[in-house]
């Protein structure tokens, strides 16, 4: 199956103006984005926005989802519950490309509270140039996502 270019991106409210400018960077870059929101500052719960991004990712709507909250860990964990989602949340470049090249995350998660706009970016681009390196990683891939049958 052929992914689309598309990415989606969502997060609480806490995340909204960096969320805004991922959402720039990656249309700059030629991805298709989705960005589900929220769009007011009003609080909101992080569990709705992580799911709902991660069902988009599930479903092959999405190549790659992009969430964030305040520190990423909350947002990381709700869209790691929908099956078929590997998620991780990254504060550097480095972590960003291993998750994608040992795990063959389909999201990353970033904390709005933790990273500023300019290493944000850097960790996602770190994140969309690495591929999936397979091999001796991709029966450990099959392990995790055997768990979500359990």
């Amino acid at each position: 199956m052929t992914l689309p270019d598309r990415i989606v991106l969502s997060s609480d409210h806490t995340a909204i103006p960096l969320r805004q400018a991922i959402a720039a960077h990656l249309a700059a870059r030629g991805w298709t984005v989705l960005d589900i929101g929220p769009t007011t500052a009003e609080s909101t719960d992080y569990p709705r926005h992580g799911e709902a991004a991660a069902r988009r990712v599930a479903s092959g709507d999405c190549r790659f989802g992009i969430v964030l909250c305040g520190t990423g860990q909350g947002i990381m964990m709700a869209a790691n519950k929908v099956k078929g989602v590997r998620c991780g949340v990254c504060a550097e470049p480095y972590s960003a490309a291993m998750i994608r090249a040992h795990n063959d995350a389909n999201m990353l998660a970033l904390g709005a509270r933790v990273v500023g706009e300019g290493l944000a970016l850097a960790i996602i681009d770190a994140f969309l140039t690495t591929d999936f390196e397979a091999g001796r990683h991709a029966p450990r891939v099959a392990m995790i996502q055997a768990l979500e049958s359990e």
